[in-house]
């Protein structure tokens, strides 16, 4: 059992991966400001949750000099890309300033693992499967912060000599999610009844994983990686379109949805592809179990179970 302390725990991903810990029996212990994350996602005692900012400073070296984590799992970020592109001081000063923070609070108080959230947002457009060794270059705010961010850990690492592991995360899907994200969206207007349903473009593919698969292998890298800093891939190392997903969810519910293209949806800059390459991941020993048509499924019959 390892005292483990999450930032941004509540959130999307935060609730799978504390999930996962608290089933391999950890102390879990969480900080999140509750700005986009929710308190009923997870199961945390109140003495180990802590409705905090990253951005106070003073507030979260009390925290840590009161938990002494022994592992830290960097998770909070404001990552909603149209967001960050609208609000770009405020994404920055988070995602830049609330990681320094973190990772300062480390060096005072000193973990034996720090693990770091990045994205595939740091790079650039390809139309092959990237590696964790394809040059990086951001496209956009939330990118680019989370980039100073990877750059910040291997100060800190190079500092401290304390393990670090970079995780770019591909596009999550799974319950809890707190964006208007492709497969929400989708998923509210078709719960909403609607099967003549409104979206932007359609043809750009995306490396959806869902959020169990993520935080099995957020519980892998853990285990496995001990020491030195690490940079992994984390997706399913599959592509799908806007429409195949639309067809899943036709799968699931037995009934057919259509699409208009809704002008004001499309974005101007697009990339058509963005596939991860995850064998440096499946070195470890992980593979994903959830595939799109699973996971898709789970969302549906959590809707139907609770809309009775």
């Amino acid at each position: 059992m390892s005292k483990i302390l999450v930032t941004g725990g509540a959130g999307f991903i935060g609730s799978a991966v504390i999930s996962k810990l608290q089933k391999e029996g950890n102390d879990v212990y969480v900080i999140d400001n509750l700005s986009f994350g929710n308190r009923e996602f997870i199961d945390v005692k109140d003495d180990h949750f802590f409705e905090e900012d990253i951005l106070n400073r003073k507030a979260i070296f009390s925290i840590f000099e009161k938990i002494q984590p022994e592992i830290v799992i960097h998770l909070a970020a404001i990552h909603f890309i149209p967001y960050c592109n609208q609000h770009p001081y405020e994404s920055s000063n988070i995602n830049i300033n609330g990681t320094i923070n973190i990772l300062d609070a480390v060096k005072k108080y000193p973990a034996k693992q720090v693990f770091f959230a990045s994205t595939a947002a740091v790079y650039p457009i390809y139309d092959e499967a990237v590696t964790e060794t394809h040059e990086t270059g951001p496209m956009d705010i939330y990118g680019l912060s989370k980039l100073t961010g990877e750059h910040l850990c291997n100060e800190f690492h190079l500092q401290t000599k304390i393990p670090v592991i970079v995780c770019r995360f591909f596009n999550a899907f799974g319950p809890n999610e707190t964006n208007p994200h492709l497969i929400p969206e989708i998923q509210q207007q078709v719960n909403s009844g609607l099967r003549l349903i409104k979206l932007g473009n359609l043809t750009p593919k995306r490396d959806f994983i869902h959020t169990s698969d993520m935080a099995n292998a957020v519980n892998v890298l853990l285990h496995k990686v001990k020491e030195g800093i690490h940079t992994y891939n984390l997706g399913r190392g599959i592509e799908y379109a806007v429409t195949e997903i639309v067809e899943s969810f036709s799968r699931q519910i037995g009934e057919e949805i259509k699409i208009e293209v809704d002008q004001a949806r499309v974005r101007k800059v697009e990339r058509m592809h963005l596939l991860a390459d995850v064998s440096k991941l499946k070195q470890l020993g992980w593979e994903p179990l959830v595939d799109i048509d699973g996971g898709i499924k789970t969302l549906v019959n959590q809707w139907q179970t609770e809309s009775r």
